[in-house]
């Protein structure tokens, strides 16, 4: 699967020519290494003044996955879907109430489901169209992309509060 452009997917240029689906099975692997080796007050800061902490990121991730869950399955149910885009900041007032261990297996369950729903489609899925009003219409291959490039965004984030 290759990257989609930048129009569609606005972490093209995080995914690059890497497969998606290798990165989306990584990620969660990667994410635990990750946290594991920050120390608990550097989860909890902010990375730079109105820059989310690891914790908040995190909560970030297993929120859009939830969103991406929802995306895929619209997709496939409903003919040329319009994805319902949403205000990221909006979601955060809850993100201190739940900790990094808790957000991390929030995440790695819904991409456990996303995964397996992803790697049950075929061919004629991956192409099927979906318009969301702020890019334009993709296909659920893009969506799957886009949560790759996400990933990786997130993860490079996260790597630098490490080697920080």
């Amino acid at each position: 699967m290759a990257a989609a452009d930048q129009t569609l997917n606005p972490y093209a240029s995080h995914l690059g020519q890497q497969d998606a689906l290798e990165v989306l099975e990584a990620t969660p692997t990667k994410l635990n290494a990750l946290i594991t080796a920050i120390s608990p007050p550097v989860l909890l800061q902010e990375r730079a003044p109105g820059k989310w902490s690891v914790r908040h990121i995190l909560c970030h991730l297993a929120d859009t996955e939830s969103v991406f869950s929802f995306r895929l399955r619209q997709t496939i149910a409903e003919e040329h879907h319009v994805i319902q885009p949403y205000d990221q900041e909006k979601f955060v007032i809850a993100y201190d109430a739940v900790s990094p261990q808790e957000a991390l297996a929030a995440f790695t369950a819904f991409r456990n489901w996303n995964l397996a729903l992803i790697k049950a489609v075929g061919p004629e899925t991956m192409s099927k169209k979906v318009t969301h009003p702020e890019r334009g219409t993709m296909t659920f291959a893009t969506i799957v992309e886009t949560m790759a490039g996400h990933d990786l965004n997130h993860l490079s984030q996260i790597q630098a509060c490490k080697d920080s």
